[in-house]
């Protein structure tokens, strides 16, 4: 069974169509990589993947679980969305860390307003506590920021603070990980910094949606590619396919073959 099913998505923003009719399915343990040209729809489909934007029709599935139907009222009330986006987590391509907080408050935040929720939180608050803090301390220092942790974004390079928003994500333990052009505000150097984390997530199995520029990296690191154009997915299947041979004239022409 597929981990994620998108069936049929659509989305518009007054009279233009940013997504039409996208369907794709998605393996546990794999990475997807959806590669095209700016303003093709690639961030607005992933951001309908983590319900910060509302698809005007489909389905979305995970784990065999229909988390969103369009056809269905209450699948668009934000309290059923909360719930369901925590399925996913989100590496924003600008970080979108909180400057007020050090990094390991960054990566502890999510979970410690998740954790005022359970019932027993005051009875356990300080042991709940030490056990979000431990679990963001050895997320910072997978992301090689253990000496950084007490510093604050200001205080932090680009792929310090990506490594940081990637730690976050990974926090609340997601079935999928989502990234949207996580090396774009970054120099060469920091963006090997970034890829060579997120590689290190794909060699261990980490479910991936990666929406990158970075042709050569889609490349060796995903299992599956799609290349969106105008809204539509013109092409998708295995990066040697759609790298070596695609078989669109619109694909050819992006990547230049």
């Amino acid at each position: 069974m597929s981990i994620l099913e998108v069936e049929h998505i659509s989305k518009s923003f007054n009279k233009t169509e940013a997504l039409k009719d996208i369907s794709f399915s998605l393996e546990r343990g794999q990475v997807l990589s959806i590669i095209g040209s700016s303003g093709s729809g690639k961030t607005t489909l992933l951001r309908c993947l983590n319900f910060l934007e509302t698809p005007d029709r489909g389905i979305i599935r995970v784990n065999g679980e229909t988390l969103f139907d369009a056809d269905n009222p209450a699948a668009k009330l934000e309290s059923v969305i909360r719930k369901k986006r925590l399925h996913f987590g989100l590496v924003f391509q600008s970080f979108n860390l909180f400057p007020q907080y050090t990094a390991l408050q960054n990566v502890m935040l999510a979970k410690e307003l998740l954790a005022r929720e359970q019932p027993d939180y005051k009875t356990r608050k300080k042991e709940i506590y030490e056990e979000i803090r431990s679990l963001s301390e050895s997320l910072l220092s997978q992301m090689g920021l253990e000496k950084r942790k007490e510093n604050y974004p200001h205080q932090l390079s680009g792929g310090q603070c990506q490594r940081v928003a990637i730690a976050r994500a990974l926090a609340l333990n997601p079935d999928i990980l989502c990234f949207d052009e996580p090396t774009s505000a970054l120099d060469p150097e920091l963006t090997g910094e970034v890829l060579c984390v997120i590689k290190e997530l794909a060699d261990n199995n980490t479910t991936m949606v990666i929406v990158t520029h970075e042709m050569a990296f889609a490349k060796d690191v995903a299992d599956h590619v799609i290349f969106m154009d105008e809204g539509s997915i013109i092409e998708q299947g295995k990066p040697a396919q759609v790298f070596g041979n695609p078989s669109e004239e619109r694909t050819r022409q992006f990547l230049g073959t």
